[in-house]
């Protein structure tokens, strides 16, 4: 009997045999050393080998993060109860180093979950596929596909960001540090440990109508005069612009999930129909044609021992193109977190890092609260909107959105992680269907990282 295989089996096959190594290899401890060639094997936190004089190297590892939600008011389109259970992140990673100066990343996100939807739902993307050259030290150069820099949380990796998502304003800038499909070139550089900075140049897949991409630009510094765990002083600034011109029916839409990432997922288990992602201002209506969308931050950060205080301010403008006006919106986020167990939140230059549990018996114990706020400039009234991801009613006013996170994270050990997070969202000058105008959600989360 002959056997058919489609591409797509096999290729699951192999990439699950290969999480399936990954993972198993946690099991082993220590390094092995041949007696010749000078190779090194660690099996702690997936599978690393590398030659002695770190000319050459591998490294395969990745994510798992599988979430449930539950959420009422604001949160449906008529106030009632959904739920959600979906993998927000499912990353298989592999990095390394070639003939000493040259470095590579490759992330595939099976989930589909934490970029752009444009194919069909749960189709997986690659996340991150680059490489970077490091031979002009300070200075690194990137190119490939990569998320450009905008902000501390978002340069924080999502396996050790503190809250289970960023905060509700990032969602309005979304469009700042996603690569969208596309591919850039970014320079990087550390000074002195204490000073970093970068600036990227990307094409982005939506095109204008003569068929040129879309180009974005990006820069970010930081300073930080301290910058060790338990002991961050953290400044940073951040700008970023893309060109709509000719882009018809550029998505310009200020909207966010407050939160809550089940309302509309990109790949798994949503709400729904009953979801409701609310849209505080723009449009990506055809027949609307724009100028300049920019956007500026600013940044914090301060840590001593076991707790560390965060916040960061950003702004966004889109220039109008046609009969319609300029958008505008601002807002930012405070958050403080301590460790009750005493261990001090990792940092490394430009982000916060992992937090590694001193007693192996009980882990880490972390609880933190964090305020978000939106403001957006809307003289655009809607009586009612029915679409796949939203129904709301807003009024030709300012619309405003206020959001309370409180939660707790255990880390059990370096691998594992459980969270909690309630969050409470209270919205002004727009509401749900039902005329809701604050709404409450839970969510949970087990990671394990290898």
């Amino acid at each position: 009997m002959i056997r058919k295989h489609s591409f797509f089996g096999m290729g699951a096959g192999v990439a699950a045999s290969t999480l399936a190594l990954a993972i198993s290899a946690q099991a082993f401890a220590g390094t092995v050393t041949t007696d010749g060639a000078d190779i090194v094997v660690k099996t702690k936190g997936g599978l690393e080998v590398a030659t002695t004089d770190k000319s050459f190297s591998f490294k395969l590892g990745g994510r798992i993060q599988a979430d449930y939600g539950r959420f009422d008011g604001f949160y449906t389109r008529n106030g009632d109860t959904g739920d959600a259970a979906y993998f927000r992140r499912a990353y298989l990673e592999l990095s390394g180093i070639a003939y000493t100066d040259w470095a590579y990343t490759v992330a595939y996100d099976f989930s589909e979950n934490s970029g752009n939807s444009n194919g069909a739902a749960n189709s997986g993307n690659f996340d991150e596929a680059s490489f970077s050259y490091t031979g002009f030290a300070p200075i690194t150069l990137r190119a490939g596909r990569f998320d450009p820099d905008f902000g501390l949380e978002k340069a924080t990796s999502s396996k050790w960001v503190t809250a289970l998502e960023r905060n509700a304003f990032n969602e309005v800038i979304d469009w700042t540090n996603s690569h969208q499909d596309g591919l850039g070139l970014q320079v990087q550089a550390l000074i002195s440990n204490y000073a970093y900075v970068s600036s990227s140049v990307s094409s982005k897949d939506a095109n204008d109508d003569e068929g040129d991409s879309v180009k974005q630009f990006n820069a970010r510094g930081v300073f930080a005069p301290m910058a060790e765990a338990g002991k961050v002083l953290h400044f940073g600034v951040n700008f970023a612009q893309r060109g709509l011109d000719d882009v018809a029916g550029a998505d310009v839409r200020y909207r966010s999930r407050l939160g809550m990432r089940g309302v509309d997922t990109n790949g798994g288990n949503s709400a729904g129909n009953l979801g409701n992602r609310a849209v505080f201002a723009g449009t990506n209506a055809a027949n609307k044609f724009w100028d300049d969308d920019t956007a500026w931050g600013l940044e914090a950060a301060f840590a001593t021992g076991p707790f560390s205080l965060q916040g960061e301010w950003m702004k966004r403008e889109t220039d109008s193109a046609g009969p319609q006006t300029d958008l505008e919106a601002d807002g930012f986020y405070v958050q403080a977190a301590y460790t009750l167990t005493g261990e001090a939140r990792g940092y490394k230059m430009g982000k916060f890092d992992s937090i590694k549990p001193a007693n192996k018996e009980i882990g880490a114990w972390e609880v933190y609260y964090r305020y978000d706020s939106i403001s957006a400039d809307n003289d655009v009234a809607v009586t009612a909107v029915n679409t796949p991801t939203s129904t709301f009613l807003r009024e030709a006013d300012d619309t405003e959105a206020k959001v309370h996170n409180l939660g707790v994270n255990w880390y059990a050990n370096e691998a594992v992680k459980i969270s909690g997070m309630y969050t409470k969202a209270k919205t002004d000058k727009i509401t749900n269907r039902a005329g809701d105008d604050d709404g409450d959600g839970f969510v949970v989360r087990a990671q394990y990282v290898f």
